[in-house]
């Protein structure tokens, strides 16, 4: 190692090296990102503005929102940078804090995720107790504790990289900077960091994952036990909305985290870091607004005062 330089900066190769292939990636993924940013503001601003919407699923879905904004913003304004870049490089302070970030929130919408299936077990289930158990001091905390979650699970994942050192090979056959693909490239040890991500990944599924599903299995037994058509319809599309995003991100988010490290990225592994990390947060605010009534009356109507005031 004393005959080898150490490595202070990464090359993230990205998607392609075409010219034309990187203004046309840029222009897609500046419009993901910009919809990414209005759809989730608009989902915030209805929420804070509406009295109708101040209820706590509101109230959770508004945070949802802001950790969808400080996901996504953790790794695609480098990526759009480096598609105009002529050195598509990214420090090693860089590298750790964008897998910090990155982590943080993405582990925080994974919890805020099960907390919104908790209160639509109580809010379903056992509505006469609703009002008392979800009372607004309650789901700060449970807001707090998932933001929590997200930061000790960054930092148990992030600090051990700080002793890895990297001397041979800087070239990330990646977009953006991911534990799986910075691991194969260090010249230290690093099943410790391998079994750490392993770990905490398979730990946090465990508990959050079945969870959701025993609570929705509890929540649709109690939708389809209902007389009335009109509640059962209401509950189910509420309900499904969630239900969508959580497959759509935990699914992705834990295969990729549990596919084997390569120094090479494969194309089942960028398509899937794709869903989970750039389209989720995209997707989340339109498919809260197609499935609930509420936020679409509560959107129509701040589109309609908009319109009049021009």
């Amino acid at each position: 190692m004393e005959n080898q330089s150490i490595v202070t900066e990464f090359i993230l190769v990205g998607f392609s090296n075409d010219p034309q292939m990187q203004i046309l990636l840029f222009l897609v993924f500046l419009i993901i990102y910009a919809m990414t940013l209005l759809g989730n503001l608009a989902i915030m601003l209805v929420i804070r503005t509406e009295a109708s919407l101040h209820s706590p699923m509101f109230f959770f879905l508004s945070h949802l929102a802001f950790m969808d904004i400080c996901y996504s913003s953790a790794t695609i304004p480098k990526m759009l940078q480096n598609f105009t870049a002529k050195q598509k490089t990214i420090s090693w302070e860089g590298c750790t804090a964008q897998i910090f970030f990155f982590l943080q929130a993405g582990c925080a919408d994974v919890a805020l995720l099960w907390v919104m299936a908790y209160d639509r077990y109580v809010a379903i289930c056992v509505p006469l107790n609703y009002s008392r158990i979800m009372i607004q001091q309650t789901c700060r905390q449970l807001v707090w504790a998932a933001w929590t979650a997200g930061s000790l699970m960054a930092v148990a994942n992030t600090l051990p990289l700080v002793d890895l050192s990297f001397c041979r090979e800087n070239t990330i056959h990646h977009y953006t900077c991911e534990i799986p693909s910075l691991l194969p490239l260090s010249c230290s040890e690093t099943h410790t960091n391998y079994m750490l991500i392993h770990t905490s990944s398979i730990i946090y599924g465990l508990m959050a994952f079945p969870t959701i599903s025993i609570s929705y299995s509890y929540i649709i037994f109690t939708i389809l036990r209902s007389h009335s058509a009109k509640s059962r319809s209401k509950a189910f599309s509420t309900c499904s909305s969630h239900l969508i995003v959580v497959i759509l991100f935990y699914i992705t988010a834990f295969l990729r985290c549990l596919m084997p490290s390569s120094r090479s990225t494969t194309v089942l592994e960028t398509v899937v870091s794709i869903q989970y990390s750039i389209l989720t947060p995209m997707l989340n605010p339109i498919i809260y607004s197609l499935k609930n009534q509420e936020i679409k009356t509560a959107l129509g109507k701040n589109l309609s005062k908009v319109a009049m005031s021009l």
